[in-house]
């Protein structure tokens, strides 16, 4: 086990700014996830801690030793690169076999080994054949299991199961999750998919543009996101963020459409939060300002409606397949205690119960 830590970790590639002034810890025996689009720095966190890259400024450590001069073999960590990096003359076996064959482990540990790993990620059939002859899907397994048939301190994994099917990405990722619970390591997850990253992860880092925005439990941060940008990034469909104003006991937003009761007191909110699921839709029966009805999306389970309140556009998800057309008049309502205010950078502000503005 490992507890990894970044202390003001700084990367630059020339003129990018690939990580920014990163602080985080990592416990041991955590499943954490770093969450973020394309270029936020992600994978360059992963290289860092692995050794591929070092910091220009900062400090890593792992179990409380600085190893900004540690070497990659030396720190004892796997890694599952997102391209994979199987060897092409070698057969899936010897790909899977090849880091315990590499430490003299002994032949009968290295077969148990292997079949334990081609058990867990239903790879024995493939076992025989060239990197070439995989699918994708297959050759990301493949690898997969290469680092699982180590025992290293820590696992990071860079996206690894993005090529497989919807199906065998949710099985794969259970099975991640109960692995890494059974074998009492570190596990350090990224990925592009927020379903992935709120499904497995312990905590999460959320990232922009190299610097971390927000750590925590994923159930925390969707709740509770610190900014509007965390707000819109995790979550779909994404929240509304509406512009709004104070009206005597009321807040007021999307044109008039949805008044929120001042509960609570929130000095300097400009706009307010609200995830889809906690938009609650009825029909118009006159008094107040409606909402129009533009899009009607029935997706099984829920329905997702987008709406027109004013010059604003807003989602609302409903359970079931309840009955609306586009264009009808609707009334929006919601429970304060769902609301987020964010002040006017766009921070979300703290709420007060009793006080009084």
């Amino acid at each position: 086990m490992a507890e990894i830590a970044f202390r003001n970790v700084t990367k630059r590639y020339k003129d990018t700014l690939a990580v920014d002034d990163a602080s985080f810890t990592v416990a041991e025996n955590e499943f954490f996830c770093f969450f973020g689009p394309p270029l936020s720095g992600k994978s360059t966190i992963l290289r860092l801690i692995l050794g591929l890259e070092k910091p220009d400024a900062g400090e890593i450590l792992i179990d409380g030793r600085v190893v900004n001069d540690t070497s990659p073999a030396a720190r004892n960590i796997a890694m599952v690169f997102q391209n994979l990096a199987l060897f092409p003359h070698m057969s899936a076996a010897d790909n899977v076999r090849f880091p315990l064959k590499e430490r003299h482990e002994p032949p009968a540990r290295i077969e148990a080994r292997l079949k334990d790993a081609a058990e867990k990620l239903h790879i024995g059939h493939i076992l025989h054949k060239l990197p070439g002859q995989l699918s994708g899907g297959e050759r990301q397994r493949v690898a997969i299991a290469r680092a699982l048939v180590r025992d290293p301190a820590a696992y990071l994994m860079d996206d690894p199961i993005s090529a497989l099917d919807a199906r065998l990405r949710e099985e794969t990722r259970v099975e991640l999750k109960r692995i890494q619970r059974e074998a009492g390591r570190t596990l350090i997850y990224v990925t592009h998919d927020q379903e992935e990253a709120m499904s497995v992860a312990d905590r999460m880092a959320i990232l922009e543009r190299g610097a971390i925005r927000q750590v925590g439990r994923p159930v925390d941060i969707y709740d509770n996101p610190a900014t509007t940008y965390v707000a819109r990034f995790l979550g779909s469909p994404v929240m509304n963020i509406l512009a709004t104003r104070r009206m005597g006991s009321d807040y007021e937003a999307a044109g008039r459409a949805l008044r929120v009761a001042a509960e609570d007191a929130v000095a300097g909110a400009v706009e307010l939060g609200l995830r889809p699921e906690d938009l609650h839709v009825a029909p118009w029966e006159g008094g107040g300002e409606p909402a129009t009805v533009t899009e009607v999306e029935p997706l099984g389970g829920y329905t997702v409606v987008t709406l027109k309140a004013g010059d604003q556009p807003l989602r609302a998800m409903l359970r079931g397949q309840p009955e609306m057309r586009v264009g009808a008049q609707v009334a929006l309502s919601c429970d304060p205690a769902k609301v987020i205010y964010f002040g006017a950078g766009g921070a979300a502000l703290p709420r007060v119960r009793g006080a009084r503005q």
